[in-house]
């Protein structure tokens, strides 16, 4: 195979050598012209690596392996030491969890979710759909799949082997089961990196009112009914998700009429609730992403600070405040000194009880800090002394 070759600048050989898979478009000098998908060659100094180029991307380049192009054997590999990674999310009740996560699991752009006996693939890029059908094939050697659905970017979802998951597909997550909606769900249908979030929360839940905002398909509720709070308000700004979570209450054996669902914007409900002096003896707030590029981190900054400070007026004293940051902008330092800021704001004091990031599916390479996303902080609510 005719392998173009790019140069890098020298000033790159430390990060590319420790591993880093992302080389920028304006780090290359004088790109070449060429389509979406073609491997090519990096160099820098005396480090070599192989890669797929992006023609559209700002990422240029994701590189895949340090010694060849990569190949079906060398796919089926990587795969095979992500479902290794995962024999822990195995061993307990939980059939549903992410199988391959993208530049973690040395394949840039690409995760693979499990759920039961159906598996979806997504891809994030163009650039990285010629290793699809290659994965799709070394994902049957290692548990019995009834249906392969992919889920590429700016498509619709398409089957590459077996049958179509059911609209009704149920999974287990922690022994609570849980509907998917593996054609139209976000992400690929749930939210996985949460996993052990949830659990943790759920000690401080038993016996106490509870709060849940940007509740998706109940996740968190779940976990705290299980736990023994008396009550849940959970509310979205999504019909849907608040659909679906009453569902996966019944699911489960809990009775939706006895708990409080909500279509709205979150923070203008915080904003009543504290108009109000409605207060819960927990709130949990897991929103979206604020910023998608670094242009919008201090925008997202600005919205963190101010989403946990209307919170804050709705946290009984002595109360949990459990806020969650998937914006990839925002370091967990920053998301911390957006708690300080949000509580100097109220007026109240904050003691972590518990600083986390996502779950062991969602493992972070030392060499790639970027793949750490998603910051938990489990607060305790005090009055100013």
């Amino acid at each position: 195979m005719n392998v173009p070759t790019l140069n890098a600048p020298p000033s790159l050989k430390a990060r590319l050598s420790q591993g880093h898979p992302w080389l920028y478009r304006d780090q290359i000098q004088d790109a070449p012209a060429l389509p979406s998908g073609t491997w090519v060659r990096v160099r820098c100094g005396g480090f070599t690596a192989f890669g797929l180029w992006d023609a559209d991307s700002p990422i240029a380049v994701r590189l895949f392996s340090r010694r060849a192009v990569p190949d079906a054997q060398w796919v089926a590999d990587r795969v095979a030491e992500a479902w290794e990674t995962r024999a822990p999310v195995r061993a307990g009740a939980t059939t549903a969890y992410r199988w391959v996560y993208g530049e973690s699991d040395g394949l840039p752009a690409i995760v693979v979710d499990l759920y039961g006996e159906f598996a979806v693939i997504r891809s994030y890029v163009q650039s990285v759909e010629e290793l699809i059908p290659w994965l799709a094939g070394a994902l049957h050697v290692h548990t019995s799949l009834q249906g392969i659905l992919w889920r590429r970017a700016g498509g619709d979802p398409e089957s590459l082997w077996g049958r179509l998951p059911p609209a009704d597909l149920t999974v287990e997550e922690d022994g609570l089961l849980f509907y998917a909606d593996l054609f139209a769900g976000q992400k690929t249908g749930l939210y996985f990196d949460q996993r052990e979030n949830r659990r943790t929360l759920a000690a401080w839940c038993a016996g106490r009112t509870v709060l849940d905002c940007f509740c998706y398909t109940g996740g968190f509720a779940l976990q705290a009914l299980r736990a023994g709070a008396v009550s849940i308000t959970a509310c979205d700004a999504a019909q849907a998700a608040i659909d679906a979570a009453r569902q996966n209450l019944i699911l489960n054996g809990f009775d939706p009429r006895q708990h409080s669902f909500l279509v709205g914007d979150c923070f203008q409900v915080l904003e009543q609730f504290a108009l109000e002096k409605r207060r819960f003896d927990v709130v949990i707030l897991d929103p979206p992403s604020f910023a998608h590029d670094r242009a919008s981190r201090h925008s997202a900054e600005r919205a963190y600070v101010r989403l946990n400070r209307l919170a804050l007026q709705c946290v009984q004293p002595g109360g949990i405040l459990a806020s969650a940051s998937c914006t990839s902008q925002i370091s967990p330092s920053t998301f911390r000194q957006a708690l300080a800021e949000a509580a100097r704001k109220a007026n109240k004091r904050l003691q972590i009880l518990h600083d986390a990031g996502q779950a062991v599916d969602h493992p972070v390479p030392a060499h790639f800090p970027e793949a750490r996303y998603l910051k938990f902080v489990v607060s305790r609510v005090l009055p100013l002394t």
